[in-house]
């Protein structure tokens, strides 16, 4: 073993440690979500290397499992068909997507509405405010994501979340992604700003019908743009 190798080990030794005792504290507290790794290491005060490797033995041992996009969060992963959805990505197409959603979607906010506790509102709001803020698409499509996938966890079905997963990673799609930066607009994300307002005040308010109309109309609403040529959109450059 090399003189190089020994502070890696130590370091990675100390991040796999405190990691647990933050899982542990957060676990105790009803979190659901860790810090991100460059907040982890500033908080052990290690590299993130060793923090990266910690994680890793974490999702092994089934404590904590990680989402492209979404972050860590606390616990097993979702159960999820055995798809393979890179080769489902290739074969469907954006309406083909919007047709599952408008079934499925509306569902997980009306259920969502029903049982959504103060918390899970909280943590709806703070996405959603992110959202808002996003400065640029890479932004706006990872809180975008985070935002309906919140909706689907409120929901407390696993196997509607399931599902939602399999639509969502083909959403994720890198060819999938450009195509809608291709048609946003200035005036389409003030329109879908205020759609994801109204969703999270109905779901807030414990309305589940305003909820499923809600958001049957933002999906909608996206579903038209989508099928608009694309000449006829006003492009957003930002």
């Amino acid at each position: 073993m090399s003189d190089k190798s020994r502070p890696v080990q130590r370091n990675s030794n100390v991040a796999l440690e405190r990691a647990r005792i933050i899982v542990d504290q957060l676990e105790a507290e009803k979190r659901e979500q860790l810090p991100t790794e460059r907040e982890l290491a500033e908080q052990i005060g290690v590299g993130r290397r060793a923090v990266r490797r910690a994680l890793e033995v974490l999702e092994a041992e089934g404590r904590i499992w990680r989402r492209q996009g979404a972050g860590t969060f606390i616990g097993t992963a979702p159960d999820r068909p055995d798809v393979d959805v890179r080769d489902l990505a290739q074969q469907t197409n954006i309406l083909e997507v919007m047709e599952v959603r408008l079934r499925i979607e509306p569902v997980l906010a009306q259920l969502a509405a029903l049982r959504a506790t103060p918390q899970e509102v909280a943590k709806l709001r703070e996405a959603n405010r992110k959202l808002v803020e996003a400065a640029d698409s890479d932004a706006r499509e990872l809180w975008d994501s985070a935002l309906h996938r919140t909706i689907a966890r409120m929901a407390g079905n696993r196997l509607f979340l399931a599902l939602f997963d399999v639509i969502d990673r083909v959403r994720q799609d890198e060819n999938w992604r450009h195509m809608r930066a291709a048609v946003r607009t200035m005036e389409t994300m003030r329109q879908a700003t205020r759609q994801h307002d109204d969703l999270v005040e109905a779901i807030a308010q414990r309305d589940p019908l305003a909820a499923e109309r809600a958001m049957r109309q933002h999906l909608m609403f996206l579903q038209e743009i989508f099928v608009m040529p694309h000449d006829e959109v006003e492009r957003d450059d930002a």
